[in-house]
């Protein structure tokens, strides 16, 4: 589990590190961010570490023929899996914890970062004597001196192409502006000039103004699926909509999945001892690629209402409790089977 988490944190933190170069991210906030994400990607691990922990432990225990005396010592598989049952149950209860209040809530924490992160790189992102583009190229500003305390600039220039128009703006001072109703981000110009025409032409229009505002960046509006994740787990239960119930049974499944994938484990050890001892990772994490997949596709269908509330995400886990269930009387049935032919081979002799 430690390795997973080093491997995704190393990987989100060279793209914190890549927004902060960019100016998208105060360089103050990148630990900040990755903590708050990390615990919020937490609940998405722990399936998968116990699924490996599992196959490790018993991996070791066949190559060291301990399954093999734990057999002929009168210990029943069934047994063996309500040992696992209940180190899973307490696993779970912890993994409970994470997935419907701790990760809500850091994930809450790192859209305010985000939130906080807007108003102030657009202003760190701007240095004296460079260019900045903004809205993919059509709007440029040009800062001549920003301010020692990064609230405002002075001596700003901005270039706008809109429908076919080019304008031009300068003005002795400017500071940006962050709508929270729209999300909308503007700079607003002080005591300034306003040039607006066609390049090439020499009809531009010039306009003096104290105060002008220009739209830099609209921001879309978020899916409900995109909030969902933030809320917490009191508000999605108490809400009748599908994306709340698809988020909802999304969490469960995280805590289901812990408990199905640790019993999934046993079963391939068992099933498969005595093949190659790499054969049941190989079986167990396709079984987890698969598994994952579905759950991931049954939520999309769900918000999107293909399908109702009551089946949801329940199908996938009971597809994966059938490959449990078959797992389980898979050795009963080779072992019948190479049995009968056994007695048929002593009465053909």
């Amino acid at each position: 589990m430690s390795l997973l988490i080093l491997v995704i944190a190393s990987n989100r933190f060279v793209g914190f590190l890549a927004d902060a170069a960019e100016g998208n991210l105060p360089a103050d906030m990148v630990f900040l961010m990755l903590a708050y994400k990390m615990m919020a990607t937490l609940p998405k691990i722990l399936p998968i570490s116990i699924l490996i922990a599992m196959l490790l432990a018993f991996s070791r225990m066949a190559s060291d023929r301990e399954l093999v005396i734990l057999a002929a010592s009168g210990i029943s598989k069934l047994f063996q899996m309500g040992v696992v049952l209940r180190f899973a149950l307490a696993f779970c209860l912890f993994g409970s914890i994470v997935t419907l209040y701790l990760a809500p809530w850091a994930e809450q924490e790192v859209h305010n970062l985000k939130e906080r992160a807007k108003q102030e790189s657009d202003i760190s992102g701007v240095k004296a004597g460079q260019f900045k583009e903004f809205s993919q190229g059509d709007r440029v500003v040009y800062v001549q001196n920003p301010s020692p305390d990064k609230a405002s600039m002075e001596e700003v220039f901005l270039q706008v192409r809109q429908e076919g128009k080019l304008g031009v703006l300068t003005s002795d001072s400017a500071r940006f502006r962050l709508d929270k109703k729209s999300g909308n981000k503007y700079i607003v110009f002080s005591d300034g000039r306003r040039y607006v025409g066609e390049p090439g032409l020499l009809d531009y229009q010039i306009t003096e103004y104290e105060k002008y505002a220009i739209l830099t960046e609209s921001s879309e509006t978020n899916a409900p699926g995109a909030k969902s994740a933030a809320l917490s787990t009191a508000e999605i239960l108490g809400s009748g909509d599908r994306i709340y119930q698809a988020e909802f049974q999304w969490r469960i499944s995280l805590i289901i999945s812990s408990l199905l994938l640790s019993l999934l484990a046993i079963l391939l050890m068992q099933s498969h001892a005595s093949e190659r001892r790499y054969m049941p990772f190989v079986i167990g994490i396709s079984i987890y690629l698969i598994y994952s997949n579905l759950l991931g596709i049954a939520k999309t269908l769900l918000n999107r209402d293909v399908i109702p509330g009551f089946i949801g995400l329940w199908w996938v886990h009971l597809l994966l409790v059938l490959t449990l269930v078959s797992l389980y009387y898979l050795p009963k049935y080779r072992y019948a089977r190479n049995d009968n032919d056994k007695h048929q081979i002593i009465e053909a002799d």
